[in-house]
Parts: structure tokens; sequence; C-alpha cells
């Protein structure tokens, strides 16, 4: 079978549609709910960019034993596998190891799927070149127990990819909306409820307040990884000392641009990090003790 037929879905998308329809509800006050959800129905295949960011920071995945954990829907699971990565799934939420499951038979693929939490991870010493792990560190009851336990399955000099939510993003990235994460929590949860956009009555109860979740700031995200053992990269900024980084926004673009010319865009990128970012995107890397 050749790579590109091998890339084809075997089955239709129904029974997929069923299992991940539930999940969605919650978001139908997004203006382009439409099209959100077909790219949670079809994950897999945006995953491109992601897969490029992986490659430059560590290296191919083809033969490489990667752990996936807080896979969520699976997409990117089966696009790293499609791309030759052994790729073991850690996923806390039951429906999400059988969405993923779904997902990964359309394509012939048999995941290893583990239902369990990431302060405990049921897997041997060394056991992965990589971690990746998106979306994930905010929701977990402790972020510290589970980057120890990461730093263990990690083989030497082995790297973790993974977001980390900015604590004083502008726009917050679970609500989309603007300034509430500059508010007190008690104000913010107030009018997150007022705004019609808690989740009190989905199959999101657990851990979805925003009181609940692990914001970082850079500073501090940078030292606590460094406590736990990591050295830490931010791959945007290598991105924009590249000259890669580019703003979905044409104006962002141009500002940028000027910016560049006259020898500020990386003084302007480090304080939008600060003071409005909503998502860090870091590799880190195990580093002997």
């Amino acid at each position: 079978m050749s790579e590109s037929q091998w890339h084809q879905p075997h089955t239709d998308i129904s029974a997929l549609a069923s299992a991940i329809d539930p999940w969605l509800q919650h978001m139908t006050w997004r203006r382009d709910f439409v099209t959100w959800r077909e790219r949670r129905l079809y994950q897999e295949q945006y995953q491109q960019d992601r897969i490029a960011q992986i490659e430059r920071h560590a290296g191919h995945l083809r033969g490489r034993t990667l752990l996936d954990l807080g896979a969520g829907m699976g997409g990117f699971a089966v696009a790293a596998t499609l791309h030759g990565a052994h790729v073991t799934v850690s996923e806390y939420n039951l429906p999400y190891c059988h969405i993923t499951q779904l997902r990964a038979q359309r394509y012939g693929i048999t995941l290893p799927i583990v239902n369990g939490a990431g302060e405990h991870l049921p897997f041997t010493d060394a056991s992965f070149d990589m971690v990746v792990c998106w979306d994930v560190i905010e929701h977990v009851q402790d972020p510290r127990a589970m980057l120890n336990e990461i730093y263990r399955v990690l083989k030497p000099n082995g790297q973790l990819l993974l977001t980390v939510i900015n604590r004083r993003a502008w726009i917050d990235p679970h609500y989309h909306i603007r300034g509430l994460n500059w508010a007190p929590r008690a104000l913010a949860e107030w009018y997150i409820s007022y705004r019609g956009r808690d989740k009190e009555h989905t199959n999101f109860q657990d851990m979805q307040r925003l009181s609940a979740m692990h914001y970082f700031d850079y500073p501090e995200f940078v030292s606590l990884a460094k406590a736990h053992g990591f050295q830490t990269v931010d791959m945007n900024e290598v991105a924009l000392v590249e000259g890669r980084f580019v703003s979905q926004k044409a104006t962002r673009q141009r500002i940028r641009n000027a910016l560049r010319t006259v020898g500020l865009e990386h003084i302007a990128y480090k304080a939008q990090r600060a003071w409005y970012t909503g998502m860090f995107e870091l590799a880190l890397t195990k580093v002997a003790p």
C-alpha cells in the first residue's frame, strides 16, 4: 500500500461524529461553530503545523517512541502514527479514549490507549523518546506531579513538547472572553456564567471551572520546569529569531515587519508574551541529573 493510500480513511465518519457531537454542544455559541466542529471531526488532517514544529525541535518522528499525554480526541496521535511514530495514548477522559480508537480505526490503525491521569503514568522509566502534551497541564490536579512523571518516563535528553496557558492572557483560550484573566477569579467566574459560557450542565463538569485550572506566567513556568529537571525553549521565540514567525492577522504582521525594521521585534515579542499571549508553545529537554 502506498503512503497516499495509507493516509486515506477506510470508513465513513458517522460513528466518529456520533461519539464527538455530545462533547461539542457547550460551544454552540461560537460564531465559527460549524467550521470548528469540522476541525474536530477531521482533527488528524489539521496537524501539519504541529508535526513540522515538533520535527524542527525534536527531530523526525519516524521510528520514534512518542507518548501523547492527554491526547483528547486523538487527532495528533493518529497524525503522528501516519508519520511513522510509535505512538502510545494516555487520556483521562474515558469517552475520549473511545473517540481516539474510532478515529484510528478509520485508518486501519491500532493504538495502545491508556485511560489514566498524567500524575500517575503506568510506564517504565525511560520508555519514550518524546512526550507531547497539548492543552493539558492547565487541567490536571497537580502539574508538578505530572512533570515529575514525564521526566521519569522520558529517555535521557528526551523532549517534552507542550502548551501552557498564560496567566495574563488577554483573551482567555477556554472561554474566549477579553480581560477575563485580569479580574479576580470569583468575579471572572460570575462573568463567565453571565455570558452563558459556563459548563455546569455539560459533560465537562470536572475541573472545568476557571479557578480549578493552572495558568502560569512565562518566567514562573520556566522556573517550575527547571526545578523538575527540564530546560525550556519557547518554540515561537525561536521561530521569530529565525525569521519564521508569522502572525495570522495581516495587520499584526505589518506591525511586526515595522518593528523588525527598527530592531524592536524581539523586545515587542517578549512584552506580548508577558501581557497578552494566550498560550506558550514550549519544548522542554530532559537534563541529566
